[in-house]
């Protein structure tokens, strides 16, 4: 059994982190870092970087003068954990 521990913000540590083997620094489950900032949710565009995610965030933005919504959209860069099977396609938190 290895080291882990609760992170918090109600997410459950996966079985992946409390069986796996991997050795990741930046896993908030195995390694040395705390979870911070805002919990976005999107729609993953990209896997192709190791252990990098790219996380597309949709959203409306108002227009006074037409008093109407465009849509828009950021691409945001997160790490992900190996502990998370994550492919193109999926929403994630």
């Amino acid at each position: 059994m290895r080291w882990v521990k609760n992170v918090g913000l109600g997410i459950k540590t996966p079985d992946a982190a409390i069986e796996g083997t991997y050795v990741d620094k930046k896993c908030p489950f195995t390694g040395n870092v705390s979870i911070r900032g805002k919990i976005i949710k999107g729609l993953v565009i990209s896997t192709k970087m190791k252990r990098t995610i790219v996380v597309r965030r949709d959203y409306l933005h108002y227009i006074t003068k037409y008093r109407r919504f465009e849509k828009r959209h950021k691409n945001i860069h997160a790490h992900c954990s190996p502990a998370f099977p994550v492919k193109e396609g999926d929403i994630v938190t």
